[in-house]
């Protein structure tokens, strides 16, 4: 699978890029969340308890979207841990994205939506060395979601 693409150095740097960013997973996965559903309107829909929520900071404070925050922040870490072994990395991902698409129908563009603020973040915050070692991660996650959704039929 395409996932052993990864060098033993893009592994420890994407590991070394994430690592800075979940050190405060719950602040980052929370300013990501917001950052998505202030950018894209349309993704709060599938969080039926968000849509009360209108402005960034009711977003920022609610324990709802601080949990959902860090709950992303802690399965792309899991990811991350076995870039080099795809079966386990498989093993995180399969599941995940059956269930966003059958259970949940969460449209897949939503997933390049995060990966893509995610890499803004990293940016901002850490330069753009750290997003770019961290790239070839979130390319690995929205593809194999992009064929678990295809498979599920969607």
């Amino acid at each position: 699978s395409s996932i052993m693409s990864f060098s033993e150095a893009e592994v420890q740097s994407a590991r070394g890029a994430w690592e800075k960013l979940f050190v405060n997973a719950e602040d980052n996965g929370t300013t990501v969340l917001v950052r998505m559903f202030t950018e894209h309107p349309d993704t709060k829909s599938y969080f039926t308890h968000f849509k009360g929520m209108d402005s960034a900071d009711d977003m920022k404070q609610s324990e709802q979207v601080r949990g959902h925050g860090k709950k992303v922040f802690s399965t792309i870490n899991d990811m991350v841990q076995h870039l080099d072994n795809s079966e386990a990395f498989l093993g995180i991902l399969n599941p995940l994205g059956k269930k966003h698409a059958t259970q949940l129908k969460i449209d897949p563009k939503n997933f390049r939506i995060i990966c893509d603020i995610i890499l803004q973040l990293m940016e901002e915050k850490f330069g753009g060395d750290c997003k770019a070692s961290f790239e070839k991660v979130t390319n690995e996650i929205c593809t194999h979601l992009t064929n678990i959704y295809k498979e599920a039929g969607w």
